[in-house]
């Protein structure tokens, strides 16, 4: 996507032939192809155009999706920016475009691999200027992936074949991020703060959760404590008007409920009539009736239905919800922050189970009718096991023959080629378009996808390589993979800026720049030189 405010290379070009004439002598040795090809291969100058770019991309991709369910999106969470890079620029050589394609900006993740404490669990403990500044570093790598791009492009240019047209309306891997605020770190000023950190850095979308900030704990953990409404709804007020306040007026805020496997509340909320959101959120604190001679002294105590209520409190001092009340409170939080600024919702579950979020999502359409999802297909959840469970179950309804298979044990190997197995990974494979089309998901995302990846790799790799593979397991597994699939870090120095960095010493000193270029270089060894497809044919017969 390219918007109007970006310049092309004819306009800048033009612009700056103007300019030398203004100036004169002086910038004899300026040329204006030179300074035109940096433009455009720098289009975002600020971590505000930024976002100001991608929350128009996001809100474009919104409506669409209310038109039309299938038209949902997708992102990987990444933990570094090359990681993010390497990512978009994948997305573009495979599906030659990155409409639709987001990144994800995990707490989680920020928490465990870029903490100067070391390794956290995620409970908000970790630096939050680590947030924006993960922000920054993604945008940073995604700005050189199209520099290096366009570079190739302009140098195609200049040895005279016609790219203007590629040049012009080059498709960016500048693409909307969803940063995690977590709980927002603190009071309302502290969540403003820090949004205005993340809008600066580039963040056009911002997902809080309504746990309390001092005792968050991960989605997929116990002991999740939540906040009032009030609470939570003067959080989403703050990051709307930093939104503003710094011109992203179509800035996107994501609200998340924990309600659904929370069972604790921090604080117990004024009421000022009966029914308002209060008294609501009241109604779900589990208590039990005493008189006042019962009551002990520094006792909480509530006035319901004419009769005196204590609500359960434990040794910690935190109340204790109603027992099957947390489906309730996840319908009256999306519905709630919807209500007030909210754009899209994040309800955390238990498991990935299609019937079971859009029973959630229907209840909060009868009041919000075009209220949408992210939603995170977690590496928390067993998907094999859940969805294998979910293949037992309905097989089982629609008296099918089960003997074969005992649902506690369904995770063994001996169950990968049965037909029972199949049918969970069909389902598997069509869960987020499923999801999207029934339960209201606008929004795919996986969390810490790059975390397990590079585990796994580093797993075989280390196994191979100090075992009896040797240098052959790089060397067969890594290089000679990264080259027979065209990876573009295959040549490491080019993707580091190499190359980008010989033109811009050429730009700045002619004849006399010191070049990293030339024979000398070993990346000159991945230069594909043409196939001779007839001695291939000898060779194979």
């Amino acid at each position: 996507m390219k918007t109007s405010a970006q310049s092309t290379y004819t306009t800048v070009l033009e612009k700056v032939q103007q300019l030398k004439k203004q100036y004169g002598n002086s910038w004899d040795q300026i040329q204006p192809e030179y300074a035109a090809r940096m433009s455009v291969q720098n289009r975002f100058k600020t971590g505000l155009d930024i976002a100001k770019y991608t929350a128009a991309i996001m809100r474009k991709d919104m409506a669409e999706y209310d038109e039309n369910p299938e038209k949902y999106t997708q992102s990987l969470g990444c933990w570094h920016g090359f990681v993010a890079q390497q990512k978009m620029i994948a997305v573009k050589k495979h599906h030659q475009t990155t409409q639709k394609r987001y990144l994800y900006l995990s707490g989680w993740m920020v928490a465990a691999l870029r903490s100067e404490f070391g390794p956290l669990p995620d409970q908000s403990m970790h630096e939050k200027t680590a947030v924006p500044a993960l922000i920054e570093e993604i945008y940073d790598f995604l700005k050189q992936a199209d520099a290096v791009e366009l570079n190739d492009l302009f140098k195609r240019l200049e040895n005279g074949e016609d790219v203007i047209d590629k040049i012009e309306n080059f498709e960016s891997h500048v693409v909307p991020i969803i940063a995690d605020i977590d709980a927002g770190f603190g009071n309302e000023e502290a969540t403003y703060l820090l949004a205005k950190k993340m809008i600066q850095a580039g963040a056009c979308a911002i997902q809080i959760e309504n746990q309390v900030s001092d005792a968050k704990q991960c989605g997929h953990q116990d002991g999740k404590v939540t906040v009032p409404h009030e609470d939570f709804v003067a959080k989403l007020q703050a990051i709307r008007y930093a939104f503003l306040e710094l011109g992203v007026d179509q800035g996107v805020i994501v609200a998340r409920t924990d309600s659904e496997g929370a069972g604790l509340t921090q604080k117990l909320p004024v009421s000022k009539q009966p029914g308002d959101l209060a008294s609501q959120y009241l109604s779900f604190v589990d208590t039990e009736e005493v008189t006042l001679d019962e009551a002990n002294n520094d006792d909480v105590l509530l006035k319901r239905d004419g009769k005196l209520v204590r609500p359960i409190r434990l040794a910690n001092g935190l109340y204790k919800f109603k027992d099957g009340t947390n489906i309730d409170r996840v319908v009256l939080d999306c519905i709630t922050s919807l209500q007030n600024g909210a754009d899209l919702l994040w309800i955390e579950t238990p498991t990935p189970n299609v019937k079971q979020i859009a029973h959630m999502v229907q209840r909060v359409r009868e009041v919000v009718p075009n209220a949408k999802l992210v939603y995170n297909n977690s590496p928390s959840f067993n998907w094999t096991l859940n969805f294998r469970q979910q293949a037992y179950d309905q097989m089982l309804a629609n008296g099918e023959n089960i003997t074969l298979y005992n649902r506690d044990y369904l995770m063994d190997e001996r169950y990968d080629n049965t037909e029972l197995a199949e049918i969970a990974d069909q389902n598997i494979k069509t869960f987020q378009r499923d999801a999207a089309l029934q339960a209201g998901i606008f929004h795919h995302l996986i969390t810490l996808p790059t975390y397990h990846t590079t585990a796994l790799h580093m797993n075989d790799l280390a196994q191979d390589y100090f075992g009896s593979q040797g240098m052959l397991a790089y060397v067969e597994n890594v290089q000679r993979q990264e080259i027979r699939k065209g990876v573009s870090c295959v040549k490491h120095q080019r993707m580091a800026g190499s190359d980008l960095g010989d033109d811009h010493k050429t730009f700045f000193a002619g004849d006399k720049a010191l070049k990293a270029s030339g024979e000398k270089n070993t990346s000159n060894q991945f230069e594909s030189p043409q196939v001779d497809v007839e001695v291939i044919k000898m060779v194979t017969g």
